[in-house]
């Protein structure tokens, strides 16, 4: 929502819905070409990553002394993984951009006070999400472990390389998505599009939500496992339902000020050379 030259006659930026959807194309088109430059970058490191991403398939033969191995069941298979991973890299490198396309779509909609407050989200957005792919990167190797650990004695783990790099991408990126939602709901907020007091409502229900992300995405030995990576994820849930509260009762003074600031001037005569101008 690009801001026109009569800002002072358009205070709100209003755009029709045929102008929306050419702001949001050209938005996801800048934030594509960010993730093509980042998706190159990965093409470049990919075998150290690939490397990295393995490793825990390799501790399970080194450290436990098992039969683990990736198996790359096509011909392509290499080809397509290299694809993925650098796609996925890409996707991480780009953050700040497709972020900032995202924010800067929602900004221009909002009032000057709560522009400033939701660009400094904007900032705190990167490190989030960033913050989320590094601790599902720390809580891999146990989850690879044990769920590994339900292979029969005897057995051997032959693992499919694609759908093993399947399940790891997958468990990055929810996590770093997971962790942006909470900057979502504020954006949301200053929209006008939620109110705190709807998110305090469903408090058990995002509870449940987040406790059930929790022990699907990083499946520990024990309990403790889902409450070190349900804790933070809760505690910025509720972090910005409090923002919310706050931003919906500042809006809340703010119209009451201008109905009685209306109020008062309603029954003020105009005077004559304001009604010659209009």
């Amino acid at each position: 929502m690009v801001e026109t030259k009569g800002r002072k006659a358009n205070p709100e930026a209003r755009m029709a819905l045929l102008d929306h959807l050419k702001e949001l194309r050209n938005r996801l088109f800048k934030a594509a070409i960010g993730v093509i430059l980042g998706t190159v970058v990965g093409f470049i490191v990919y075998q150290p990553l690939l490397e990295a991403l393995i490793k825990p398939i390799k501790d399970l033969n080194e450290k436990e002394g098992r039969a683990a191995t990736l198996n790359f069941d096509g011909v392509a298979s290499s080809f397509d993984l290299m694809v993925q991973v650098s796609v996925f890299l890409g996707v991480i490198l780009a953050s700040p951009v497709w972020i900032y396309q995202l924010w800067a779509f929602i900004v221009p909609g909002l009032h000057k006070k709560e522009r400033r407050l939701a660009l400094s989200f904007v900032a705190a957005a990167v490190p989030l999400f960033i913050g989320g792919v590094l601790l599902a990167w720390l809580v891999l190797p146990n989850a690879v472990r044990v769920l590994t650990d339900f292979t029969p004695v005897g057995g051997s783990n032959f693992i499919s390389a694609e759908i093993y790099l399947a399940f790891v991408l997958r468990l990055l990126l929810a996590f770093g998505i997971a962790f942006l939602v909470p900057v979502v709901l504020v954006g949301l907020n200053l929209a006008g599009i939620v109110k705190g007091k709807q998110l305090i409502k469903s408090w058990r229900i995002t509870i449940f939500l987040v406790c059930l992300f929790a022990a699907m995405a990083a499946p520990g030995a024990d309990a403790m496992s889902m409450f070190y990576l349900a804790a933070p994820m809760l505690l910025l849930f509720f972090a910005a339902i409090g923002v919310c509260v706050l931003n919906d009762r500042r809006r809340e003074r703010r119209a009451i000020k201008r109905a009685a600031e209306t109020e008062a001037t309603a029954d003020i005569a105009t005077p004559a050379t304001d009604l010659e101008n209009l």
